[in-house]
């Protein structure tokens, strides 16, 4: 999918999924609504040398990214051992490695973090918060179907 060939009353049509349309945003001049914190990454097929991109959600901790994405996705198997990845971040092109976090007690540390960072994602992940906390067991089931990857800028 091409945005720039597609007309203004092609953007969203039957042929464009929700990646498609994100990515066209977070391409655009309209891309300030979501670059605080999506943004595409695009990760090298270790077996085909294929490049795939994709838009993603992160958010910044000191000198890393971190994305939050499920298990049962496959763009991220790419990156294990590390590896080198390119970024559009806030409409700028970036060269960056990563590498996904895996451990269960990792993922859930990182989860309290990213939940201060990110608290409206809470609801749909299904984690209840008590007290302005994130609750333990809910974030110990979600860990297990969750990982993070740091991204780590160049």
């Amino acid at each position: 999918m091409n945005c720039a060939t597609k007309s203004a009353a092609d953007v969203w049509s039957d042929e464009m999924n929700g990646n498609d349309f994100m990515a066209c945003v977070l391409r655009s001049p309209f891309h300030g609504m979501l670059s605080n914190g999506m943004m595409l990454i695009t990760v090298t097929g270790r077996k085909t040398g294929r490049k795939y991109t994709t838009p993603v959600g992160y958010f910044r901790d000191g000198n890393s990214l971190w994305i939050l994405t499920s298990r049962d996705r496959t763009w991220w198997k790419n990156l294990q051992g590390g590896a080198n990845v390119e970024l559009l971040l806030k409409r700028k092109p970036v060269s960056a490695s990563a590498e996904p976090n895996l451990d269960e007690q990792a993922v859930e540390a990182r989860m309290l973090e990213y939940l201060k960072h990110v608290p409206q994602a809470a609801k749909p992940m299904k984690v209840r918060m008590d007290n302005g906390k994130p609750n333990a067991e809910d974030i110990a089931r979600t860990a297990k179907d969750r990982l993070f990857v740091r991204i780590k800028l160049v």
